[in-house]
């Protein structure tokens, strides 16, 4: 008999990068591929890239000829690109990385242990030529979900229906009840797509939907990510109880554009009908929703976020500029007294509420003015975390036309002022938590040095918004625990808080 082909799964970018990974070690495991965690004891190393911005694609590239050097050394035949980049660029990619053995497209994923195998066994994999994936569904949602459902066009985390298996490839019957497939293996969108889990955390990502339908001048990933695109609230459903049933305690809800949920699907107040149900879910202690357009925040769901047990206020809002004639130009809406108002109303029903955002300063055309604006934003905001980037050309977005660019100096003057102010904002506003009463999920213990247990409050998203050290009375205390803590200290926007508690245990989790 054989021996079987391994697989390492690298995974760059985002949390939906990370739930795509998920996906494709579920179907090759599901295929009789052995899932290893280091790409030196795979026969073929799959990495998942970033599109997004320049230092993510860097990031790609590097991971890529990493891979690519232990070929020749160890057990490493083949390294193979997917994701973003690889969507985005395909044979451009491949002309320009002779080093990856193939660069496959969303389309390959249904076929991916074809398409390894082939690789493995000396095949030439033709790469794509890339294109616009919001032509490739029709123009109204509801059609657009028909379309998915029908297999027409291939979505990462989306299935298609029962009756459309036979033409996409996809081997799962529609009929398999979660019980009988193999042990550690879940339906994504209904038991056509499988999820297998890349590591034991007690916090998993899970997709809502795919895509976005806006046209934000700077952004290119709804040309790669394709229009925006719904799963059914079964379908997250089945994932979150199964989830549930892995150990996970909190679960954060992804995709481009959370507060579109719905629309296609004929209600977009789905999530406020949805996030209550999740929250149902046995063994689901926090949901966390990530990715809101302040351009679409509503009451309903901002009642809902504040006011419902088990989903933590945390808002996750794409503001990007404060100033309105560079949101204008930026294709978006708003300026720095709405965003305010929206957090002023925000916190009138939940004070502690988390809040934190993304910014872009050196747009073009953007004035010292503009920027005078921003700084008054993020002075009175009170965010919890933020993010700055300065602004650089993306291929094929409107903004990479404009006139009014500004030098590469300027705009590196620009980010440096902004970070620090950012910097010195954020600390603040952790400054302010002194003194209140947190729950912080743990996620970590180091047993072997300081015994130090670390875990994130409510307001703190997984990597994006800082940690909370906990001291005092800690024996017992395991991975996956809820312990009610007192903040007192702050570390820039890292927490210090002193155990008063346990809010809830998960036996088991990561034992």
């Amino acid at each position: 008999m054989s021996p079987r082909r391994t697989v390492a799964l690298v995974t760059l970018g985002c949390a939906r990068n990370e739930v795509d990974s998920e996906e494709l070690a579920g179907r090759l495991e599901a295929d009789g591929w052995e899932l290893v965690d280091d790409a030196a004891d795979a026969d073929v190393a799959v990495v998942n890239t970033c599109g997004f911005v320049e230092a993510a694609k860097k990031d790609s590239v590097d991971a890529l000829l990493e891979a690519n050097d232990l070929k020749g050394h160890g057990r490493t035949q083949a390294v193979v690109a997917v994701g973003c980049m690889a969507e985005r660029y395909g044979k451009e990619l491949a002309e320009a990385l002779p080093e990856a053995d193939a660069i496959l497209g969303f389309d390959d994923y249904l076929d991916i242990t074809d398409r390894l195998q082939n690789i493995l066994a000396g095949g030439k994999h033709v790469s794509h030529a890339p294109r616009d994936r919001r032509k490739l569904l029709p123009l109204s949602p509801v059609e657009r979900q028909r379309a998915a459902e029908d297999g027409a066009v291939a979505t990462p985390g989306h299935g298609p229906a029962a009756g459309a298996a036979g033409a996409a490839g996809v081997q799962e019957p529609a009929e398999t009840p979660i019980a009988d497939l193999p042990e550690g293996l879940a339906p994504v969108s209904g038991p056509r797509v499988l999820r297998r889990r890349l590591d034991d955390s007690p916090v998993a990502s899970v997709k809502l939907a795919s895509g976005c339908d806006r046209r934000c001048s700077f952004c290119a990933i709804p040309s790669f990510r394709g229009s925006f695109l719904s799963r059914r609230p079964s379908d997250v459903l089945n994932e979150t109880r199964w989830l549930a049933e892995q150990g996970v305690r909190e679960v954060m809800l992804v995709s481009e554009n959370n507060t579109s949920y719905g629309k296609d699907l004929g209600d977009i107040r789905l999530l406020e009908t949805l996030l209550p149900e999740l929250a149902a879910v046995d063994g689901i202690e926090r949901i966390r929703v990530s990715y809101l357009q302040p351009a679409e925040m509503r009451p309903g769901l901002i009642e809902v976020l504040t006011g419902t047990p088990k989903v933590v206020p945390y808002f996750d809002l794409s503001f990007q500029h404060s100033a309105p004639n560079v949101l204008r130009r930026m294709r978006r809406f708003g300026d720095t007294d709405r965003f305010l108002g929206l957090l002023e109303e925000i916190r009138a029903k939940a004070p502690e509420a988390g809040a934190r955002s993304n910014f872009i300063v050196g747009f073009p055309g953007e004035t010292e003015a503009d920027l005078a604006e921003l700084e008054r934003f993020l002075t009175h905001a009170r965010l919890d975390a933020i993010g700055v980037f300065g602004y650089s050309d993306e291929d094929g977005t409107e903004a990479a036309t404009y006139q009014g660019k500004l030098d590469e100096d300027v705009v590196a003057e620009r980010l440096a002022k902004i970070s620090r102010l950012a910097e010195e904002m954020t600390a603040q506003r952790a400054e302010e938590r002194v003194g209140s009463t947190v729950t912080v999920l743990v996620e970590s213990i180091d047993e072997d040095e300081d015994g130090s247990v670390l875990g994130r409050a409510d307001h703190q998203a997984p990597e994006t918004d800082g940690i909370t050290s906990l001291t005092g009375s800690l024996e017992g205390v395991k991975v996956g625990d809820l312990v009610e803590a007192k903040v007192v200290a702050s570390e820039g926007v890292d927490l210090i808080a002193e155990q008063i508690g346990l809010a809830g245990s998960a036996a088991g989790v990561g034992a």
